[in-house]
């Protein structure tokens, strides 16, 4: 099974479609996906769902989809530096779904584990937990979180080989894996493909079984001089 395709363009066009969940991996501006975010704007799909640690900021990550008004929820724990998010969520335009950042890293590491639901005590009394089942384990309070599968997951990574086996550099590997291994089809975005058996067995992060197609960002260093350019 071949799971490269020639660009990001390519390895969407069949699986996207309006109303969808996208999973997005990254922190902040770290480690995005940046050529298949800009192949999702692009591609026209509207009505989306976006999980995502935060939403960018205006005019780059998924704030890009927040300007074209593709995204009609998050679910994220962080949206303090994007205008548009806030301007758009303050006038009824946008649904947001706040999560605790552990919490929410832990709904996709649970998605992407099988496990429908789990109990922490992160959010009781609070607005996190209205709402939502709760229950006592030991004397203490626990609120029932549900676990998140994306229709499509768009992550970031180093390093594959041909079988999408996964090296994360640095702060890529915070979502990146938990939100690739949630999805029903992940596509991962790399700075290099390499032949199987060239990746040490110790090294990956992330088994090949939970990627589906890969794509190869040929000018990561380009997209990184328009992003400085963008928000010096």
């Amino acid at each position: 099974m071949n799971k490269v395709y020639a660009s990001a363009s390519e390895a969407l066009k069949d699986i996207i479609a309006n109303g969808q969940t996208i999973g997005v991996g990254g922190f902040g501006l770290c480690g995005i996906p940046e050529a298949l975010i800009a192949a999702l704007r692009d591609s026209g799909v509207k009505d989306l769902t976006c999980v995502s640690n935060n939403a960018g900021v205006d005019g780059f990550g998924l704030g890009q989809l927040l300007e074209t008004r593709q995204i009609k929820k998050m679910i994220s724990s962080y949206v303090g530096e994007n205008k548009e998010f806030e301007r758009q969520y303050l006038s009824g335009e946008l649904e947001l779904e706040f999560t605790p950042q552990g919490t929410l890293a832990e709904r996709l590491r649970a998605g992407g584990a099988g496990i429908p639901a789990f109990f922490t005590k992160t959010g009781v009394g609070t607005i996190v937990a209205e709402g939502k089942e709760t229950k006592e384990f030991d004397g203490e309070t626990y609120v029932m979180e549900r676990a998140i599968v994306p229709d499509v997951s768009l992550v970031k990574a180093y390093i594959a080989d041909k079988s999408g086996n996964l090296i994360f550099r640095k702060t890529a590997r915070n979502f990146n894996p938990n939100v690739a291994a949630a999805g029903k089809i992940t596509v991962v975005e790399v700075e290099k493909i390499v032949e199987l058996g060239e990746l040490d067995p110790d090294s990956i992060h992330l088994p090949g079984i939970f990627v589906h197609r890969i794509v190869l960002n040929a000018n990561p260093e380009k997209r990184i001089e328009q992003r400085t350019t963008r928000t010096a």
